[in-house]
């Protein structure tokens, strides 16, 4: 037989029960009363065993509604939210199951406010959405369903703002360069290409001949100055190489090219 020895107030609501076994368990006031707990109460080892599960059971609940009244929380969210709190499985089950019920957590709920969200708030693409919901458990067709609210009009817009955002951190590339580097950055965040090659006409990207010479010059100069010790023969290959590779054009290298071996020249002779 045990013994309950004490009961004593606790957080949230909750009771601290002492037995003559030297365990303690935290419960709630619904135990306390569904078990008649009281102190010098006397409890078979099967009836304190099942008052161990339930208190388990309670106890998951209570961090399950905490968990998720902050956020939406898809089901792989919340198990592993419970697993990580040491609640058994068998709880853990118990628990996801109870809020199921109460359309506390619904996985196709969670990925239409996650797209959603991630649509006003966000650069991302749906490649990188689908990948991201894949994570938090999502399943294919519920995925599927979520991201066709992520219209192409939606991706546009999206996709528009996150190219103007990346051009205006781009500095001294040549044309070539800086179209290669928006697609890339679109690329990476997930859209489609037909919705990259959408963006890149409304960009209306135009290369400008004197930005473009002045930016040869600075790259072709640091290329230049770092081969220096070289052949001239070598030299010119390095740079030629390096110019061409971010994208300028080889009209305009080889024009660089020849300014720069008379100004080479011309030093020489003083």
């Amino acid at each position: 037989m045990i013994t309950v020895n004490g009961i004593a107030k606790a957080k949230g609501g909750l009771y601290q029960v002492k037995f003559s076994n030297q365990e303690k368990l935290v419960v709630s006031e619904d135990q306390l009363v569904r078990h008649r707990l009281l102190k010098g109460m006397t409890l078979e080892e099967d009836e304190f065993v099942e008052i161990k599960k339930n208190t388990r059971y309670d106890l998951g609940l209570q961090e399950a509604y905490r968990y998720i009244s902050y956020q939406l929380r898809s089901e792989k969210e919340v198990k592993q939210f419970l697993k990580d709190k040491e609640i058994p499985y068998e709880a853990s089950q118990k628990i996801i199951n109870q809020l199921k019920e109460l359309h506390l957590v619904d996985d196709l709920v969670f990925a239409e406010s996650y797209v959603r969200t991630q649509m006003r708030l966000s650069d991302k693409g749906p490649r990188n959405l689908k990948q991201q919901l894949n994570k938090k458990g999502i399943a294919e067709e519920i995925t599927l369903t979520a991201l066709s609210l992520y219209q192409d009009e939606d991706q546009g817009a999206v996709a528009l703002r996150t190219a103007e955002k990346a051009l205006r951190k781009i500095h001294g590339k040549s044309f070539k360069e800086t179209q290669q580097k928006i697609r890339q950055t679109l690329m990476q965040k997930g859209f489609e290409q037909t919705t990259i090659d959408w963006v890149m006409g409304e960009l209306s990207l135009e290369k400008e001949t004197a930005a473009e010479t002045e930016a040869l010059t600075r790259e072709g100069d640091k290329v230049w100055r770092r081969h220096q010790r070289k052949p001239l023969r070598e030299r010119k290959q390095k740079v030629k190489q390096s110019l061409y590779q971010k994208g300028f054009d080889l009209d305009a290298i080889q024009q660089y090219l020849e300014i720069k071996e008379v100004e080479d020249e011309e030093r020489a002779m003083e």
